[in-house]
């Protein structure tokens, strides 16, 4: 007796239908469909890439121009091209490219986490206010807390990707923390995903308990901050090559104050 895979027939015994024709036309429209939905998810990741270049130039500015530094951390995610389908089926919404960019939003995320609330706000500032960054709507959860307890402030903004061949203008949402927000929300996650989206209820009360002992650490934490600095300290030398040497600064306030003629 021989062992019967199904590939060669069906369970009735009868010839199974044959595979329909791959045809080069199948393979061509498939090649070209790649290439845009590459082209589709490059121009996201791109934007992610402006956007986090932005944050770096501000976070380098503060660590060597200014007496703190504001940005502890910044990460960011791209949905695959596969969660985008599932989402574009669950919405139902027409599978073009045009109208999932206008009805996908979140496919771009960047995330700052920032030492203390005012920074938030500070940083939200500084970005948005750029030239080149459009927003489109801003969502304060730090100002008007989620029943849950979470907090943080979300700004959809739209960005500029300049490629070979013309100008697009991509969304990406922007989440701005404290330190003490994103640990409490990357604990929610976990304790969401361990209980299938649905913790118990004792569980969800010790969540948004949680949530305001985290809000109360960062009003504290930022209050401490504030008399430390008010109290003043020594500025510190940076150490990079950016940042001249004592020696450097002598020789030029040497030059500056001797004639030409008598400069070493």
């Amino acid at each position: 007796m021989t062992t019967d895979d199904g590939a060669g027939s069906g369970t009735d015994g009868q010839s199974a239908a044959p595979l329909p024709l791959v045809t080069p036309g199948f393979l061509g429209d498939l090649n070209q469909l790649r290439r845009e939905f590459t082209r589709f998810m490059l121009q996201y990741q791109f934007a992610v890439s402006e956007v986090t270049t932005k944050i770096s130039i501000l976070r380098e500015e503060f660590r060597l121009l200014h007496d703190y530094n504001p940005i502890e951390h910044v990460g960011s995610r791209l949905k695959t091209p596969e969660s985008i389908i599932s989402k574009v089926a669950r919405k139902g919404c027409a599978p073009s490219f045009e109208t999932i960019r206008a009805e996908i939003t979140d496919i771009a995320g960047v995330r700052v986490t920032c030492s203390f609330t005012s920074d938030v706000y500070r940083l939200f500032e500084m970005l948005t206010t750029q030239s080149d960054i459009t927003v489109h709507t801003v969502k304060d959860y730090i100002e008007h807390p989620k029943p849950n307890g979470y907090r943080s402030l979300h700004a959809l903004v739209e960005v500029p990707v300049f490629l070979s061949d013309s100008v697009e203008h991509v969304m990406v949402e922007i989440q701005f923390r404290t330190i003490a927000m994103d640990f409490w929300a990357s604990t929610e996650h976990k304790i969401y995903y361990k209980y299938q989206s649905t913790p118990p209820p004792d569980v969800l009360a010790q969540l948004t308990e949680a949530a305001e002992t985290a809000h109360r650490l960062d009003s504290l934490m930022e209050e401490l901050h504030r008399q430390v600095h008010a109290a003043g300290s020594p500025p510190g030398v940076p150490d990079n090559y950016l940042v001249p040497t004592d020696a450097v600064l002598e020789r030029l306030l040497h030059i500056r104050t001797v004639a030409p003629d008598d400069r070493d």
